[in-house]
């Protein structure tokens, strides 16, 4: 606080404001400020011996001007009633009277004194000076240091359960379940069910700085996890962890957690539960009683001052959040992708390029640089399939796939059966259909080489020897002609090189 008195003091003994400025080790422009209204209220150091501090202090405190020229009066409970309200400022609400000033023409105050008077108003009303907690605002959220237990039924064995816990600043209204595990799945399973139990999501978000939330939290960046942010801007809300150690950051829910521990918890601790459901059903009912209880120190209780935010939470997207799981692969010279044995395509012009692919239960979605290359349905069922999209496929692999499995086998329909087995075996060979494309209009285009007629002579040849015969096998019957053979001199069987045949000389007695 600024000694007025001292300044006034030294200033009687001629002594110059720079010299005044270095002894009370204020800023010069201090001195010349107060010198001047003291000036102007025509107060001297004599008269001020009769005032006190405060009173002295008061007087250089408010400006000058104020004196000089009437100004409007703001209307304090106006503005402490908006304050409560999402988004609004004491620097909104300073404009808005600006703006009613000019329009009345009187003159406002400054924003520091809008500010200055608003906080002796709320001083005076015992109403708190920074108003932190709005309605809807803000959800803090934690795990719960004490853990539940779980039985399975058909082990024995005890499995441990985390609960995580959700509340809202404004009315403690709190959300409680537990999961087996404390991995991102459940962390964000664990936002979204909140959410849906408050009817509505919040502004901003209050975690701690775990590794499944936030993978970097410095005084230079903040780098959070790439789900949890999908999550919030989902739900149009923002993530501002609190600072490394500092769980004043989040008072309301550490707050919740160790009353979760003590009513919940604690109160469960005899029961037995063979399954997650049966936990969380036991956590709901005490949940429940937590958010009636009433207020020791206050009417009504957190229920009630909760139906009283409920209207100032952010409506709910039309569809829930569904958890994604993000991965890198490169892409192959095959343009496609991996992922958990299947094979998805991307554009060949991103061969050998790293792309970030982002998993649903449903969806495959592949980025590059930030920007969505494409997205196909995830596959299931035996490993190995392949989802290719024709316009991912470079120019000369796309004439291949003008044509399909369909119109291969009309075609060899048209030629004869034999014909159309051999497409058949043909196309079934390969896992990706397309693969065969090219050795089926290979084998069907003999046809014009060597006929129909003996195309299918070829294919009923090659069936002979081989139940997939390929192209290759059948051009080299026709090129040998051995599909001209007649039926009616067949190839004698071959003989074991076991056996022995003897003519019918031998029999005769004539020596061979």
């Amino acid at each position: 606080m600024t000694d007025y008195r001292e300044i006034l003091r030294l200033a009687s003994l001629g002594i110059s404001k720079s010299k005044i400025a270095e002894s009370m080790e204020v800023a010069r422009q201090t001195v010349i400020t107060a010198l001047q209204r003291a000036v102007v209220k025509g107060i001297t150091f004599e008269t001020a011996q009769g005032l006190s501090d405060r009173e002295l202090a008061l007087k250089f405190k408010a400006p000058v001007a104020d004196e000089l020229t009437p100004r409007k009066l703001p209307d304090y409970d106006y503005v402490h009633k908006e304050l409560v309200r999402p988004g609004v400022t004491q620097q909104l609400l300073w404009e808005e009277y600006c703006a009613n000033c000019r329009q009345s023409n009187e003159v406002p105050y400054s924003l520091s004194q809008f500010k200055a008077r608003y906080r002796e108003f709320a001083s005076i009303r015992m109403a708190t000076m920074r108003i932190n907690r709005k309605p809807g605002e803000i959800m803090e959220v934690d795990w719960a240091g004490q853990t539940a237990e779980i039985i399975d039924s058909d082990t024995g064995k005890i499995i441990v359960a985390y609960l995580f816990v959700a509340a809202l600043p404004y009315s403690g209204y709190a959300y409680c379940e537990a999961f087996t595990d404390m991995k991102t799945p459940s962390w964000i399973a664990g936002h979204t069910n909140a959410y849906e139990f408050f009817g509505g999501a919040t502004r901003m978000l209050v975690p701690d700085n775990l590794k499944t939330g936030v993978i970097k939290n410095s005084n230079a960046e903040l780098i959070l996890n790439k789900t949890y942010q999908e999550m919030a801007e989902h739900y149009d809300t923002a993530i501002l962890p609190t600072r490394v150690r500092s769980p004043k950051d989040k008072p309301t829910v550490e707050g919740v957690v160790g009353i979760v521990s003590t009513c919940i918890l604690a109160a469960v601790r005899n029961e037995k539960f063979f399954s997650l459901r049966e936990l969380n059903v036991a956590i709901k009912e005490r949940l429940t009683a937590f958010n009636t209880k009433t207020f020791q120190k206050k009417d009504g209780s957190r229920f009630t001052l909760f139906s009283e935010e409920r209207q100032f939470l952010l409506p709910l997207p039309f569809e829930r959040y569904e958890v994604s799981e993000w991965r890198t692969a490169t892409v192959q010279y095959n343009y496609h992708i991996s992922v958990d044995l299947m094979n998805y395509s991307v554009p060949f012009a991103y061969i050998k390029k790293r792309v970030d692919i982002r998993l649903t239960r449903s969806i495959v979605e592949i980025y590059f640089e930030g920007g969505r290359l494409c997205s196909h349905q995830r596959l299931y069922g035996r490993s190995g399939q392949y989802s290719t999209t024709t316009e991912h496929m470079p120019p000369n692999h796309q004439e291949y796939v003008k044509w399909n499995g369909n119109r291969f086998k009309n075609w060899a329909k048209d030629i004869g059966i034999h014909t159309e087995t051999v497409i058949n075996a043909m196309l079934s060979a390969y896992r990706m259909e397309q693969q065969a494309y090219k050795g089926c209009m290979a084998l069907l285009k003999l046809s014009d080489e060597y006929s129909k007629t003996r195309l299918e002579a070829a294919c009923e040849k090659a069936l002979s020897y081989t139940p997939r015969p390929g192209y290759k096998q059948i051009l080299s019957i026709l090129k040998l002609g051995q599909d001209r053979l007649s039926s009616q001199n067949p190839i004698p069987p071959k003989q074991s090189e076991f056996s022995f045949v003897r003519g019918s000389n031998y029999y005769k007695g004539g020596g061979e």
